[in-house]
């Protein structure tokens, strides 16, 4: 079996210098030959720049906040190899980038997904275990828990990561007050 192999590489956009005179730090990662680049969202002086050492030379606070930040990059992006080897998956620049900043499908589902797939499985066993009242009500809920993360996040949907007791009780207050649901209902 053939081994994936990892680059990454930390350098200045110095032709697209930011308004205080800093160019952007991007990061760019290698896999088997393909490469994506993405922005750092740190900057520095281009004077202060070692691109043999991919870090800054200067000793300021905020020189050493980006030489850290760039060390741990290296090993996060590695961590993150590593484990894509080991459990066998797909390694692609693109992956790694969307895993690095929190991006992967892994970490994307929502609530209102999760809530139509729940109920899309339930709509499939009315008659075995459900009654189609009981899916009426599912729907119900789903198109309530819609109505409160437009109204008061002003979203279409929210990641179930997001999802916490803060909204669970925002959800109770809002079945109460603008759907007049009893205790038990809401």
């Amino acid at each position: 079996m053939k081994r994936d192999s990892l680059g990454i590489l930390f350098f200045l956009k110095k032709n697209q210098l930011l308004k205080n005179g800093e160019a952007p730090v991007s990061m760019r990662i290698t896999v088997n030959g393909q490469r994506e680049e993405v922005r750092t969202k740190k900057s520095i002086n281009p004077d202060h720049w070692s691109q043999a050492k991919e870090c800054s030379r200067a000793r300021d606070r905020k020189s050493l906040d980006l030489n850290e930040y760039i060390e741990s990059a290296r090993i996060r992006v590695s961590q993150l190899f590593n484990e894509m080897e080991q459990a066998g998956k797909i390694i692609t620049a693109e992956t790694l980038i969307r895993r690095f900043f929190g991006k992967d499908d892994e970490n994307r589902k929502t609530l209102l997904g999760v809530f139509r797939e729940h109920n899309e499985q339930c709509r499939q066993l009315i008659g075995i275990d459900y009654e189609l009242i009981t899916i009426r009500r599912y729907d119900c809920c789903a198109r309530y828990l819609g109505e409160l993360i437009q109204k008061k996040y002003g979203q279409d949907d929210l990641l179930l990561k997001e999802v916490n007791g803060e909204f669970v009780r925002n959800f109770e207050f809002f079945m109460k007050t603008s759907k007049h649901c009893q205790q038990n209902t809401a």
